[in-house]
Order: C-alpha cells, then sequence, then structure tokens
C-alpha cells in the first residue's frame, strides 16, 4: 500500500552494500536474502509477488498455533542480527503462516524461511511455504523516540509518522508515553499513546486557523502510537489492559502513562482489517501502565448551591427497537437502550451519577424528547437512589421537533421555581436555527432558605459531526468543524436572549450552561464572550470534558453573567466519563461482559463529563 509522505527529514547517508552488514559480518548463504534487502528503502518491498529466502531471529512469537492463546496474528517477527548500512531499510518482517503454522516457532530460535513477499494492508509479509529452524541467537529491541521525524499520509488520505524504517522490527519507546484514546479498545485491543502528555483539540486553546490546524494534525501524526494487543479477532475476551496498572484497583483512563512499551511495530489496520490503518506496537512483554489521572471522587461542596449539566447519553423512557417510533410526531429514529436489561443498566448508571454529584439544580442534555416519560423515569430512579422525594423535574414536555431535548432537575428540599419556563427557538430569534440545535431552555430558580434567585439556560447547540453544506455553513479547515456559523450565530441569539430576562425574573444572575459542540477558542464562545458573559472554565488548565478521536477538549461549558460571575466558588471538570473506556458503560453488545458493569459506580454514565459549579448567593 503507498504511503505519501508529508514531509520528511533529509539525512546524507553512506553508500549502502546489501551483501555486508555494516559490523563487517559475513554475507548469508547463497540464495539467502537479507531481510533489509527484501524490505528495501521504501514503502513496499522491491520483491513484492517474488518467492524469496530469508534468515534471521524470531523476535516476536504471535502464531495461531501454539501454547500461547494471547498473541494469534497468524505468523512471527523474523529480523536479522546485525543492522546494513542503509538506516532507510528495516531488518525486520513478518513472517505469515496462517492457521496451519509450517512449524512451531519460539523467540530466539534462528529460521530460514521461503516464501512469496506480499504487502498486506501496507506491511510487507512473506507467507511462508517452508520454515525451519537452524539454530538460535538474541535480538535486543532498538529504541525509537517520538515525535517521528515526518509524515506520511495512508491510504485514508490521513497522516501517519513516518516509521517504515522500523517496520517488523522488535522496538522499545523509552518515552513516557500516556493514553489518548480508549476508543477501540474493546473492539480491536488497542490502546492509542502519545509522546508529550494528552491531547487536546487545536481550537481547544488556539484561535481558528486553517494553516495551523494542519500543522497541528500532523504534529499529532508523528507523535503518536497504538498499543495494540497481538491478536486478530476483534472483541476480544478477556478485554485487555483494562487492568493492567501497577495497584490492584487499577482501572484504565486516559491520561495514565506507559514507559518502555516495546513489541514490534507493525504497519495494519485493527483486528480483522478494521479500524485505522497505522503503526501498531505488538507488545512483546505485557504493559504496566501508571496511574496518572485515578478516578476523581465527587467535588466537595464549598457553596451554598450547586448546579450542574450533565449528559445523560440519549436517555429514552421505551427501548430502541429498531423502529423509527420515537420524537414528538413519533417518526424519529429511537436511541439508547436496545434491551430492558439495557434499559435498567442505563438508568442505574445515570442516578448513581447524579445522586453522587448531589446538585440542587441540573441541567440535563440528551433526553428522549417526548411529553415527560423519559425525565419522570429519571427522576423516579433518583429519587429510589437517594431513598427519599427529593428531587423534581420541570415539567416543559416535548421541545422542538428533535428526537431529544434537555431538561431540569431540582432539589424540592432547597430550591423552588420562580415563574415560567421560556424557551429560545427561530421564533424567538431568526439566527437561532431550531431545525440544527436544541431549542434553549430557560427557567428561574429560588433558594428557600435565602429567597435569592438564579436563572439558568441549558443548551445543546448542533454537533460537528455530520455536514451543513446545505445550509452554506461547510467546514472550512480552521478546527472549528462542520456547521461552526450555525452554532455560532445561535451563541450571539442566546447571549441576546439572555440580556432581555426571558423568564422575567427581574435577577440579573444569569447562568448558561450545556454542551455547546464548541471548543472554548471557537467562534461560538467568542459570540457568548462579546455578549457580556464571562466562561467559568476561563482560568481551569487545559479544560476538558470530552474525548474525540484522541483529543480531549471542552465542549460542555458554564459561563455566567458579571453579578452572578462574583457569587461563584467553584467550577468544576467532574472527570469521570470522558476519560473512561466506553466498554464501562450500560451497552452489552458484542457479547460484551455483563459483570464489567457497576451500577453503583459513577464512572462512564455518559460520554461527557458533568461541569459542576458552586454558589454562595447573595440575592
Amino acid at each position: 500500500m503507498k504511503r505519501t509522505f508529508v514531509f520528511v527529514l533529509v539525512v546524507a547517508f553512506a553508500a549502502c552494500d546489501d551483501g555486508e552488514s555494516a559490523s563487517g559480518t559475513s554475507p548469508p548463504p547463497a540464495g539467502v536474502l537479507r531481510i533489509s534487502k527484501v524490505q528495501g528503502s521504501g514503502d513496499a518491498s522491491p520483491f513484492d509477488g517474488q518467492t524469496v529466502t530469508v534468515s534471521g531471529i524470531v523476535s516476536g512469537d504471535f502464531q495461531d498455533t501454539d501454547a500461547d492463546t494471547t498473541r494469534d496474528l497468524g505468523g512471527f517477527y523474523l529480523q536479522q542480527e546485525t543492522p546494513d548500512s542503509n538506516a532507510l531499510s528495516s531488518e525486520g518482517i513478518f513472517v505469515f503462516d496462517g492457521n496451519h503454522s509450517v512449524a512451531d516457532v519460539s523467540i530466539g530460535d534462528r529460521v530460514e524461511v521461503t516464501g512469496v513477499v506480499g504487502e498486506y494492508y501496507g506491511e510487507t509479509q512473506i507467507r511462508a511455504t517452508s520454515v525451519a529452524v537452524v539454530g538460535s541467537g538474541t535480538i535486543q529491541p532498538i529504541d525509537v523516540n517520538l515525535p517521528a521525524s515526518g509524515v506520511v499520509t495512508n491510504s485514508d488520505g490521513e497522516p501517519v509518522a513516518d516509521l517504515e524504517r522500523y517496520e517488523g522490527m522488535l522496538v522499545r519507546f523509552p518515552q513516557v508515553l500516556t493514553i489518548r484514546s480508549l476508543r477501540f479498545l474493546e473492539q480491536f485491543g488497542e490502546v492509542g499513546l502519545s509522546q508529550g502528555g494528552r491531547i487536546f483539540q487545536f481550537t481547544n486553546d488556539n484561535v481558528p486557523d486553517a494553516a495551523a490546524y494542519a500543522a497541528h494534525v500532523n504534529a499529532i501524526a508523528a507523535r503518536t502510537i497504538v498499543l495494540d494487543d497481538g491478536q486478530r479477532s476483534a472483541f476480544p475476551a478477556p478485554i485487555p489492559y483494562l487492568s493492567a496498572g501497577s495497584s490492584p484497583s487499577y482501572s484504565i483512563r486516559v491520561g495514565d502513562s506507559i514507559s518502555g512499551a516495546t513489541g514490534n511495530l507493525r504497519y495494519s489496520r485493527g483486528s480483522g482489517g478494521g479500524g485505522d490503518e497505522t503503526w501498531r506496537l505488538m507488545p512483546a512483554k505485557a504493559p504496566v501502565f501508571s496511574s496518572d489521572n485515578p478516578r476523581p471522587d465527587a467535588p466537595t461542596r464549598m457553596g451554598t448551591t450547586r448546579v450542574a449539566s450533565a449528559n445523560v447519553l440519549n436517555f429514552f423512557s421505551g427501548i430502541d427497537d429498531g423502529q423509527p417510533t420515537c420524537g414528538p410526531v413519533g417518526t424519529d429514529n429511537c436511541r439508547g437502550a436496545d434491551s430492558a436489561a439495557e434499559h435498567n443498566r442505563q438508568t442505574a448508571k445515570i442516578s448513581t451519577a447524579l445522586a453522587i454529584m448531589s446538585a440542587d439544580i441540573v441541567g440535563l442534555i440528551e433526553l428522549e424528547n417526548n411529553t415527560r416519560a423519559s425525565i419522570s423515569a429519571l427522576v423516579n430512579a433518583l429519587n429510589e437512589r437517594v431513598g427519599a422525594i427529593r428531587y423534581a423535574f420541570v415539567d416543559t414536555g416535548s421541545i422542538g421537533d428533535d428526537a431529544i431535548k434537555t431538561g431540569f432537575v431540582y432539589d424540592v428540599t432547597k430550591i423552588k421555581l420562580s415563574g415560567p419556563f421560556a424557551l429560545l427557538d427561530k421564533s424567538v430569534d431568526s439566527r437561532f436555527d431550531d431545525s440544527r440545535n436544541r431549542p434553549a431552555l430557560a427557567q428561574t430558580f429560588e433558594v428557600q432558605s435565602s429567597g435569592a434567585k438564579l436563572t439558568v439556560i441549558v443548551n445543546h447547540l448542533k454537533s460537528k459531526g455530520s455536514s451543513c453544506d446545505t445550509d452554506g455553513d461547510p467546514n472550512t479547515g480552521d478546527g472549528q468543524g462542520n456547521c461552526n456559523v450555525i452554532r455560532r450565530d445561535a451563541a450571539a441569539a442566546i447571549a441576546d436572549w439572555n440580556a432581555t430576562d426571558p423568564t422575567g425574573s427581574g435577577d440579573p444572575d444569569f447562568l448558561v450552561i450545556g454542551d455547546l459542540n464548541a471548543y472554548r477558542m471557537e467562534d461560538p464562545l467568542t459570540a457568548l464572550k462579546d455578549g457580556g458573559l464571562i466562561n467559568l472554565l476561563s482560568n481551569t488548565h487545559e479544560p476538558y470534558s470530552f474525548n474525540f478521536d484522541g483529543q480531549s477538549g471542552a465542549l460542555d461549558h458554564a459561563l455566567a453573567t458579571a453579578s452572578l460571575a462574583g457569587q461563584v466558588t467553584q467550577t468544576v471538570e467532574w472527570h469521570i466519563n470522558s476519560d473512561e473506556p466506553a466498554l464501562l458503560d450500560y451497552n452489552l453488545e458484542n457479547g460484551r461482559n455483563a459483570a464489567l458493569f457497576d451500577p453503583d459506580s459513577p464512572y462512564r454514565a455518559a460520554d461527557h463529563d458533568p461541569i459542576i459549579v458552586d454558589f454562595n448567593l447573595t440575592d
């Protein structure tokens, strides 16, 4: 598979001699090629499609038919004992022998292999027809440091590190590498790693800019690698790496780290040809992670009143049976739980998280948009969890025409409603496109003990995930993704609507919360700032509430009017969701081990982290 160079580091090399190693050892016997000659200096072998014979030491044993059932790539890695003088040619290669090994080999065996050279998902391989163990030897891993000197483009058009010179070799990454993604841990048994710490979305810390964003994407490619599990099968059981830490209670999370990761470097897709085409480290030994990002307890309350936003991961009152029977008119595709068992698990997990959070007011995101069945079911479960009739909901009925809506839950022992709720949609402000954004929901609340009032506006703006080209709002490549203008205009409308006191509260204290689907340096956040709102995460070091494509960033926000900002005692992103592997959520598909689920744990209740704001309200 050809890979296009994006940029390269030019280095002068001495003339190469494929017949003799740099250390002066004798050339291989007649008819036997050095592995480095078969690999060549490019991304594909010059012997592609030809029958060759090579000799080397087994540096990685991933045969299917041996006693080791945890490594089954259908072959083994072979490496020549001494390097040649060409730094661009790899000295390792994968030998494929399928489900019926020609011979059982072990690490350290000196092996002579005859077979046909081919390219499989971009990796040079030899399909063995003859394998003979002729002695023994030792291969030491070579140290490889990230970032790579350059990046290339894979067959999907995405940049990946240029590590071709190490393909198939036993390598060690001596640096501390940080877990950047667990997205495919369950499906492909893989962990995304990055050099230099956690990777953040470009516009989380930088103003939108197309050239700078392109450089950011290439820089990420140069500093990342995938730790794979050395298996061909998808959805491995047991799931690798979940508890691969140095402490008995370890649970793997984004932000944890590993040092000295060692294994064979493979260019491939995930199990069964799925997943991203990139460089993957097939482990030579069981990795051990450092718990640099332990699970956080609930933040200690630092004020008299607590307000939070919480994504509830498409909480629907019914079961998604695949029929388009949801939404206000009953024609939308349903979401959420696919069975009664999944629904019970989802309800338990969300109610646990809300109970532990112990907020007085919660703005909910991704509720089923029905009259009241979804929010009522959640509040009933929450009250059962806390053992008292403590929580109630704002009865809005259906809102707009989307399949999901926002909503409010509040603690009736501390808070009461002050006046009716209000909605912002295109009928109020034409800039607010409610065919793309969910209508904004505002409600004024009153603290019973003091009479202090607070108006909260909960939002869920258009996602970046689908195109808005038909609206004249394309992805411009500056890091803000799809539909940025639609979100920007909605944010400007929210800021202006807020200034009109839409609920008639007569009080200047307003809090805008929710999933704005925009990172903190993007146009929608600028529009809210220009409208006089203060981002309560502005002083947070590298804030984030979501992990997408192995990059963390703040999609969920809390912004306050100046009068309210002065009454804030703390703002916390409670990282219970975005750093956790998705396989701990309520779902049961693909043969997931149901015992991994803990209904009494708040971790992975959803995919976005809650934002918690504590206040000492004075009026």
